[in-house]
C-alpha cells in the first residue's frame, strides 16, 4: 500500500451536522407534521438536484407548483436555509489541524454551490482546507467517479496516496473502486480512535 500523503473528508454528517429537520420543527406544530413534509414534498431526491447543480430559486418554482398547498413552507426551504446548520461535529474537526501537520486536507462534498458559502463563511475549519470540490459548482455528484477525479486532477495528487472519509456507503465504494484508501464514518464509529489505529493520527 502506497503512503498516505491527504485526507479526503466529505463535509455533511463528517464535519457538519445539516438536517432540515431543525428549521421545519420550528415550522410544523408535529413531528408527523414535519416527517411527512420531508418525506412527501421537500424529499431527499429533490434536494440532491441542487447538489448537481440546478438553481435553488427553479427547484423551488417545480416544487411549489407540484405541491401548491405548501407554497410557503417550499419556500422556506432555502429561504432560512442557514436554521438547518445544526454546527459543526466538533469531535471530527478537531482532528484536521493534528492532520494538516502531516498530511494534505482536502473536502469533497455534495452541496449546492449557492448555500455551501454561507456554511463557509460560519465554520473557521474551511481555512484550514488545501482545497475543496463542491458538486454543485461542478454539476456532478458522488458516486460519480468523475467527481473524484476532478479533485484529483485540480489538486495533483493520487488516489492511493489518499484517504477518503464519508458517511455515504456508495460514495465509499466509488472511492474504493478508484484506489482510495477509505474509512465509511458510521455513527458507531470514532474516527479518532479509528485514525491512531491504523497511526494515521
Amino acid at each position: 500500500m502506497r503512503s498516505l500523503k491527504n485526507i479526503v473528508f466529505d463535509f455533511g454528517g463528517v464535519l457538519i451536522d445539516w438536517n432540515p429537520l431543525y428549521l421545519y420543527r420550528n415550522i410544523f406544530d408535529t413531528e408527523e407534521e414535519v416527517n411527512h413534509f420531508l418525506e412527501n414534498v421537500c424529499r431527499y431526491d429533490w434536494n440532491i438536484l441542487q447538489d448537481a447543480g440546478r438553481p435553488l430559486a427553479e427547484a423551488t418554482r417545480v416544487l411549489q407548483d407540484q405541491h401548491p398547498a405548501y407554497r410557503e413552507e417550499i419556500a422556506i426551504y432555502y429561504g432560512r436555509w442557514d436554521e438547518m446548520l445544526g454546527g459543526t461535529i466538533e469531535e471530527n474537526v478537531k482532528l484536521i489541524r493534528p492532520l494538516k501537520e502531516k498530511y494534505g486536507i482536502y473536502g469533497l462534498t455534495n452541496w449546492s454551490a449557492e448555500t455551501i458559502p454561507i456554511a463557509m463563511d460560519r465554520y473557521d475549519f474551511f481555512n484550514d482546507l488545501d482545497g475543496i470540490v463542491v458538486s454543485g459548482a461542478e454539476k456532478i455528484i458522488k458516486p460519480d467517479p468523475r467527481i473524484y477525479q476532478i479533485l484529483l486532477e485540480r489538486y495533483g495528487i493520487q488516489a492511493e496516496e489518499s484517504l477518503f472519509i464519508d458517511d455515504n456507503y456508495a460514495n465509499i465504494e466509488a472511492a474504493q473502486q478508484l484506489g482510495f484508501q477509505t474509512i465509511h464514518l458510521e455513527e458507531e464509529i470514532n474516527l479518532e480512535e479509528i485514525l491512531k489505529a491504523k497511526a494515521i493520527l
